[in-house]
């Protein structure tokens, strides 16, 4: 049989524009004590991997990555990057700018779009470094969350295989693992399904722990449901604790169904005893989106927000010109709640598939679970045949490491200073070939660092000359910087970095000592802060408050500082105070919904349930509020106990009392 001409498959680079709210600038105040992820508890009947496996690896915080939390609702056209590959059968189009997301995947031949394409690019607070848009396919690496990249650009390249197909590869260097992963798009002559590579490798001399979850968002409708191999599943439930439930499930509680519960959910399948590990989410009609993998991703899960209000506030708040979604996922482990050790010097590599499953609906629809997983795995099979992925990944592993033809798009300066960084201190790195860490990507965010590793000791540098009234621009870690800078002249900002490390290592004593340092050389509010979040955990909880409202004086215009100052005073039992930073904030920064949140916590608290009420009534919006966040309908509560919660304030994705499974 002749093989189809690759010119039946392209790839082109063209503009998406669409309206969308812009990430901003990072937020400068690093969090150093926590992320923004809620506790979990493991509940009885797990299996014993799980829980070795939920056991380690969970980071103290996201550092040295800064938050996304400086956007707003305010959503304009922008034009997009977008890279395009197309065959007979398929059109998928990528946004390496936001963290390679697989924008649509549209059936040529009947306008179907088999992921949920949002009208707009709106973040909310979901991610683990808090922007996220909710829509399309996305790559989270790392830890449990939405990833650090999902709101950032990758750097992208059009890469030819050997067999002449255009190849469309995004990589970064992920700075929390030490790791740097590659996924590589393919669109074959012929294929029914588009083929994701994935590699990642840890050129680290000991194991670190290891993450990944793909997550494809689909059209949520009455008629979907989601299918894959399994009997039971673990789920959690509304307190966060993760139990194993049957499915389907009967009823309201059968989440194959998604939209016949009430509260959000997240039903990891058990998929020991499979076969094969696959999902698929099909409409009435029997066609819909299935997932397909190599062996090496294990995990499936479906994630549904619910018919609630809470939840369809959610659905309305992320995607606020229209549509609906839920998402099934693939994974490296059975649950999120998961890390595997990956060895010192590993390479990991999969492929998956994504395409449409096209299903008989009366089998995949009926009330017989075994015949219709039976009757969908035969599809999925049709669709990327276990041998077909195996293809593809001695292909895609065969060309992991081609040269680049051509760049498309720049990520970030970090894995340009890595390499700096392990050539100084003479540690293993790998080879760049195929994924390139260009010289010209170290920018504002990574010259200081940069200069630094190429500046002898005794020289001054932009760290000796930095003004302690600008907060720094960026943040590193690990031994070899810290050694880098305890070699470097005595100033201000070299005691506050080396604080800053000790701070996010949890060496408490050291970090307060480096911090008082700091403020030795020349008083900083971020030194304050730091200070501040250091008495905190010591428990000194009044200190702490003196300490930010003090930083707050140095800085009063950074955002993050004033809500924490607030948030500190009310907590220290000193409303009045908290009530003070509220009012005495510069105009811009007084109207904003988060600190208006804080006013009416300050105001309830100093006993003005007049002046509390009057800001609720007249309305908040809060464009970070977090996931799983209630502080709005709380406080609704607290001033109208007696009359419902309004629509806008009600983000609650579970009925009170009920479980979420």
């Amino acid at each position: 049989m002749s093989r189809p001409s690759p010119a039946a498959s392209t790839l082109t680079v063209t503009t998406l524009r669409v309206p969308g709210a812009a990430i901003g600038d990072v937020d400068p105040l690093p969090l150093l004590d926590r992320t923004l992820e809620p506790p979990f508890a493991l509940g009885p009947g797990l299996p014993a991997e799980i829980r070795s496996g939920a056991s380690f690896g969970w980071p103290r915080s996201m550092y040295p990555y800064l938050m996304q939390n400086r956007y707003s609702r305010d959503r304009r056209l922008a034009d997009l990057t977008c890279v395009e590959l197309r065959n007979e059968h398929l059109c998928a189009r990528f946004l390496p700018e936001l963290g390679g997301r697989l924008w649509c995947l549209v059936d040529r031949a009947t306008g179907r779009d088999l992921v949920y394409r949002n009208r707009v690019v709106q973040p909310a607070n979901l991610a683990l470094r808090n922007a996220w848009f909710a829509g399309g396919v996305e790559w989270n690496i790392g830890t449990r969350g939405h990833s650090p990249f999902t709101s950032s650009p990758l750097h992208a390249a059009r890469v030819t295989g050997p067999d002449g197909v255009a190849t469309l590869r995004m990589w970064e260097y992920e700075r929390l693992r030490g790791v740097v992963f590659q996924i590589d798009a393919r669109l074959p002559p012929g294929s029914r399904a588009l083929y994701i590579h994935v590699r990642i490798r840890n050129p680290n001399p000991e194991p670190v722990p290891m993450y990944w979850w793909s997550n494809a968002a689909v059209a949520e409708q009455p008629d979907v449901r989601v299918l894959a191999p399994a009997t039971r599943a673990y789920a959690t439930a509304y307190d966060g604790t993760v139990r194993v439930v049957q499915i389907p499930g009967t009823g309201a509680s059968d989440r194959t169904r998604p939209t016949g519960g009430t509260d959000a959910s997240d039903h990891f399948f058990d998929l020991a005893q499979a076969r094969r590990a696959w999902i698929a989410a099909v409409d009435g009609t029997g066609h819909g989106l299935g997932l397909a993998s190599t062996s090496r991703l294990i995990g499936r899960k479906l994630f549904c927000w619910g018919s609630g209000r809470g939840g369809q506030r959610w659905q309305h708040w992320l995607s606020p010109e229209g549509g609906r979604y839920l998402e099934i996922q693939a994974g490296l482990a059975a649950t999120q709640f998961e890390h595997l050790a990956m060895p010192a010097g590993a390479s990991w590599s999969w492929v998956e598939a994504y395409g449409d499953v096209a299903a008989d609906p009366t089998i995949c629809h009926g009330s017989d679970w075994a015949a219709a997983t039976r009757h969908v795995e035969t599809r999925v099979d049709a669709l990327a045949p276990p041998a077909a992925l195996d293809e593809q990944l001695r292909l895609a592993t065969s060309m992991a490491d081609t040269a680049p033809d051509e760049i498309i798009c720049l990520g970030s300066g970090w894995g340009a200073v890595e390499r700096e960084v392990r050539t100084r201190s003479g540690d293993e790195w790998l080879s760049e070939t195929g994924t390139p860490f260009a010289a010209e990507t170290v920018g504002p965010e990574t010259a200081t660092w940069m200069e630094i590793l190429q500046t002898d000791a005794n020289r001054r540098t932009a760290l000796e000359d930095a003004d302690p009234r600008v907060p720094p621009r960026s943040y590193v870690v690990g031994d070899t910087w810290r050694l880098l800078l305890a070699k470097r002249p005595g100033c201000w900002a070299r005691d506050y970095h080396l604080a800053v490390l000790a701070h996010a290592a949890g060496d408490l004593p050291t970090a307060q000592a480096l911090y008082g340092a700091s403020l030795a050389w020349h008083p900083s509010a971020w030194a304050l802060r730091g200070l501040a979040h250091v008495l905190h955990e010591q428990g000194m909880g009044r200190n702490a408050a003196d300490t930010l409202r003090s930083a707050v004086n140095l800085a009063p215009d950074q955002p993050t500082l004033r809500h924490e100052a607030v948030a500190a005073a009310l907590e220290a039992g000193d409303p009045k105070a908290a009530l003070e930073l509220v009012d005495t904030a510069p105009p811009l920064l007084r109207s904003s919904g988060r600190l208006r949140l804080l006013a009416v916590r300050a105001a309830l608290a100093c006993g003005d349930r007049t002046r509390a009420a009057q800001i609720l009534s007249s309305g908040i919006d809060v464009p970070d509020l977090r996931e799983g966040e209630t502080s709005l309908s709380d406080l609704w509560h607290d001033i109208h106990p007696d009359q419902p919660v309004p629509e806008r304030y009600d983000f609650r994705t579970y009925t009170d009392g009920q479980p979420g499974y």
